[in-house]
């Protein structure tokens, strides 16, 4: 196919899933050679192929959204440094910038150039991974500048027409509590790109594609203008909302103004709090991902997103404020705030289209960080992630212990007792948690959590909702506050590191989702389903369903409950 060829769309949407295929196959290969369950088993990465601009044109179905859009608009820092005719093959390169890349030092972000046989350049695949550890505090918000977070890496070479850069790996592996694992994920992140180049050329001479730019160009053409499509649906005017976070030192608010006009939109998040002294503050890449990403939610779902669905939107905030940290501002926390930006986005619009929103959730997945020392003195470390319920939608509950919007999934209970010296006592859902509603919130869960080796070991608390809870919309109930409590009676209410004896034990109770319609409207046997599940108590039941549950059938008490609701 030369470059002039016009695509048919038969043949488009052939092309289209072949090369849907190609990402994923990059992606699996990515989380079967990774070594650490962050990766193969949370889906915490980004896959994704790019032309020779730097335009993203496709993306692997797993991953989150705060790896894939921000690397969608990464790779034009990796072109300004190295210019696409001053690679070669056999050339990766890696950073992990948080200002150019997902916003904190923890995420590796890798692009490879793909050659043909014939040398020519044809495009770049590139993936995102979080590493296990990246020196400096460890995974935590206590961090008063970035320099305290760990190892910094420019945007470098990691391979030099195929030689491995030697010394950036020593540095790398000297600068980590977990050497292994974080550098067999960095091969692992090399080893995916070079299998998605490899499809990608098979692909190309099986359908004789000399180049891709008349491919990506069609198909970011046609993702532009479906986007704008339904952003002109949408009744011109200016959508504002408010939301608010525990914060660290103080709570914090993300103010958000969406302004339409035909077919564009400009998010604005001036009036969010100013940038905090301490690791919870949110670059503009990372804020852009999940804004764009909530708008395609609400607005487009169907349209693939590339460089042709973020066309349309301009994601502005202010400089020093808390959603465009500046360097040096401390940003390992980045991910707590950044997963409420889509809930604050939903709320703005939900007056306009309350049929395509979600009600909040409990935003933020909780990265929890255990360390401490082995018998032999040698240093360990694990990092798993837990989340709380998704928000009640206008035509269903909310979904229980689920990660919206980062897609992140959780690790088994014998997975991490398998890895790391760590006990999980309790893992169920969390009665009572959900927001009532005549759609149900969906509810956080209830983990308790401790290390078996004997050993002083520390905790670093990344989470939030233990004072604002996720609102419920049009009538429904707010989901539960988180609450954090240790084997002792202490109640933890403030993020930090934290250093217990070897003993101690902590609870962990995760926030649920909002409801959706006043629970007035719930059908009392899906209030009696739930009872019977334990996922409401017979007392919620009554108090905040007003449905009468019999204690021993569980059975509903028609009469009874005809009567509360009158």
């Amino acid at each position: 196919m030369s470059k002039t060829t016009k695509l048919d769309p038969i043949t488009l949407e052939i092309l289209w899933n072949r090369l849907i295929a190609v990402v994923n196959e990059q992606a699996a290969a990515l989380m079967r050679t990774s070594f650490t369950t962050i990766v193969r088993e949370s889906g915490d990465l980004s896959a994704g192929v790019f032309d020779t601009r730097g335009n993203m044109i496709a993306q692997a179905v797993t991953g989150t959204p705060g790896h894939i859009n921000a690397m969608a608009t990464c790779i034009h820092y990796f072109l300004a440094e190295y210019p696409a005719d001053t690679l070669q093959p056999g050339d990766v390169l890696i950073t992990n910038d948080p200002q150019k890349t997902s916003g904190h030092l923890h995420d590796f972000t890798v692009i490879t150039p793909i050659f043909s046989g014939d040398g020519l350049l044809v495009g770049f695949f590139g993936n995102t991974c979080h590493a296990l550890d990246i020196g400096g505090r460890g995974m935590g918000t206590d961090a008063r500048s970035v320099y305290e977070e760990g190892l910094f890496v420019p945007i470098t070479r990691l391979y030099m027409a195929g030689e491995e850069n030697r010394e950036l790996f020593k540095l790398i592996a000297a600068n980590c509590r977990a050497p292994e694992p974080v550098i067999g994920d960095i091969h692992a992140q090399v080893v995916a790109n070079d299998v998605g180049g490899q499809y990608l050329l098979q692909f190309m001479e099986e359908f004789e594609l000399e180049t891709l730019e008349p491919l990506a160009d069609e198909i970011i053409s046609r993702s532009e203008n479906a986007m704008r499509e339904a952003i002109a649906k949408l009744p011109d005017g200016d959508y504002s909302n408010e939301v608010f976070s525990d914060g660290y030192e103080a709570p914090v608010k993300l103010a958000v103004t969406i302004r339409k006009r035909g077919d564009e939109l400009e998010v604005d998040w001036a009036g969010s709090s100013p940038e905090s002294g301490y690791g919870i503050n949110v670059v503009l890449n990372y804020t852009h991902a999940y804004t764009t990403y909530a708008l395609k939610c609400a607005l487009a779902p169907e349209v693939p997103n590339n460089e042709g669905s973020f066309r349309p939107v301009r994601v502005v905030a202010p400089e020093r404020s808390i959603l465009n940290a500046q360097h040096p501002a401390p940003v390992c926390g980045r991910h707590i705030l950044g997963h409420f930006l889509p809930g604050a986005i939903f709320g703005a619009l939900a007056e306009a289209l309350p049929e395509r929103v979600l009600a909040e959730g409990a935003a933020n997945i909780w990265s929890m960080q255990l360390s401490g020392k082995q018998d032999d003195g040698s240093l360990w470390t694990y990092v798993w992630f837990s989340t709380g319920g998704t928000g009640a939608r206008p035509t269903t509950d909310g979904i229980s212990s689920t990660a919206f919007p980062s897609g992140i999934s959780g690790v088994p209970a014998e997975v991490i007792e398998s890895l790391a010296p760590i006990h999980i006592f309790k893992r169920e859902y969390r009665t009572d948690s959900g927001g009532p509603g005549k759609f149900r919130g969906g509810l956080g869960q209830t983990m308790d959590v401790g290390v078996t080796n004997g050993h002083p070991w520390t905790f670093s608390a990344l989470f939030d909702r233990t004072r604002y809870p996720a609102a419920g919309y049009a009538g429904g109930e707010p989901g539960a506050l988180a609450h954090i409590e240790l084997s002792d009676g202490t109640v933890i209410d403030q993020k930090g590191m934290r250093e217990f004896p070897p003993d101690m034990r902590i609870s962990l109770g995760l926030p649920g989702g909002g409801g959706f319609f006043s629970p007035a409207e719930r059908d009392p046997e899906a209030v009696a389903e739930d009872v019977v599940d334990g996922l409401v108590s017979v007392e919620a039941a009554r108090d905040r369903y007003g449905v009468v549950i019999d204690p021993k059938t569980l059975e509903v008490d028609t009469d009874a409950t005809a009567k509360l609701r009158e």
